[in-house]
């Protein structure tokens, strides 16, 4: 991709902002709702560390994606949720408490486990002699710098000055959705006659690993007797990643050097908007008529 320094600084800059968004909205009983909902974080947890990024691998290996798209199929698998799957929980009804304390559990632990699962990934897909890896603690530090940081500054503000949180929560979201609207806008123009070259395969390998984890999502839900809206949160924490991470992430360092990364980043970053609202249009069409009142069903 054209203009990948341009496309960092904007995006680590959108990143920041909607950290900080999520932030405001925060306090550590989100962080501690495991021992109210263990089974449900449980479930969340393993289905997103471990399950996506095995998906997205068996995918890259049975599609035959080509090598750098096959890493950014994997970095889009090892990306947390973001305030995107939040917004998607709420239009599908789902239990929308359980959907913020997935993504801020797992924005803080993936940023340890996603320089694991990228390191590894340019080890197996990458077609070269040399073993091509990233700085493993400079990776770390970067992610917290735009994640962790600005989370913790909104987390700071919305505890000493709750009103003011409160009042910039959605300014801040609407600010952040339009500068990362603006930049993936903007990265697709620079790089269409590419983009669109490769939307054929990139699109059907990130549009399967969007659809399969979310499926994935609802029945692992299902099979350990969960109720339905936590089910629901489960699935749209699965199947919407935060992709402006995933992006940011994938023109660091030595990726920088392989633009074809931010492929499948790119594309799964547009079609999960069109699959979160298909998704929450057929989980309220088939919404138990008695959930809201018995929780269950």
């Amino acid at each position: 991709m054209k203009d990948i320094q341009t496309i960092q600084l904007a995006l680590s800059i959108a990143v920041a902002i909607i950290m900080l968004g999520m932030g405001l909205s925060l306090t550590i009983k989100d962080f501690l709702r495991i021992k109210k909902q263990p089974k449900a974080v449980l479930v969340g947890l393993v289905n997103q560390l471990i399950l996506l990024p095995l998906i997205g691998y068996t995918l890259a290996i049975l599609l035959g994606l080509k090598t750098e798209v096959a890493v950014g199929l994997m970095l889009i698998a090892a990306c947390p949720g973001g305030p995107v799957s939040n917004l998607y929980c709420n239009l599908a009804r789902g239990d929308l408490a359980l959907s913020i304390t997935l993504t801020a559990i797992t924005s803080m632990i993936t940023v340890f486990t996603i320089p694991v699962v990228v390191n590894q990934a340019l080890v197996l897909f990458m077609d070269t002699q040399e073993v091509v890896q990233i700085d493993f603690w400079q990776t770390v530090f970067k992610i917290l710098m735009v994640t962790v940081v600005p989370i913790s500054i909104g987390m700071t503000l919305y505890n000493y000055f709750p009103a003011f949180a409160t009042k910039m929560e959605n300014p801040v979201k609407i600010v952040s959705s339009i500068l990362l609207g603006t930049i993936i806008t903007g990265a697709f123009v620079a790089n269409k006659d590419e983009l669109l070259d490769a939307l054929p395969y990139v699109g059907s390998a990130t549009l399967a690993l969007n659809v399969i984890t979310m499926a994935f999502g609802f029945f692992s839900g299902r099979l350990f007797k969960l109720n339905y809206k936590e089910r629901v949160s489960i699935s749209v924490e699965c199947g919407i990643q935060n992709g402006a991470l995933a992006l940011f992430i994938g023109s660091l360092g030595v990726m920088a050097n392989y633009p074809g990364v931010l492929l499948a980043p790119a594309v799964y970053g547009i079609l999960m908007f069109f699959t979160g609202a298909i998704f929450a249009v057929i989980v309220n069409y088939f919404r138990p008529k008695d959930i809201d009142t018995q929780g269950t069903d």
